[in-house]
């Protein structure tokens, strides 16, 4: 299982094989919501304020 480190607290998070640009995950260590930026090799970029705010409620 790939492994990339979190941007904001520089933990270590294990990343399934089918990730995907754009795919969301989430920091256990920080609780940040991050977003896969690059596949190889895997890196990731805080998720916009945007995407932090989706509510699967609201009617886009």
């Amino acid at each position: 299982m790939p492994i990339a480190e979190c941007p904001e607290c520089g933990a270590e998070i294990h990343v399934d094989e089918e990730v995907d640009k754009g795919d969301l995950m989430h920091c256990e260590e920080c609780e940040e919501t991050l977003e896969v930026v690059g596949l190889d090799p895997i890196e990731f970029d805080v998720a916009s304020e945007e995407l932090d705010d989706y509510d699967e409620d609201d009617d886009y």
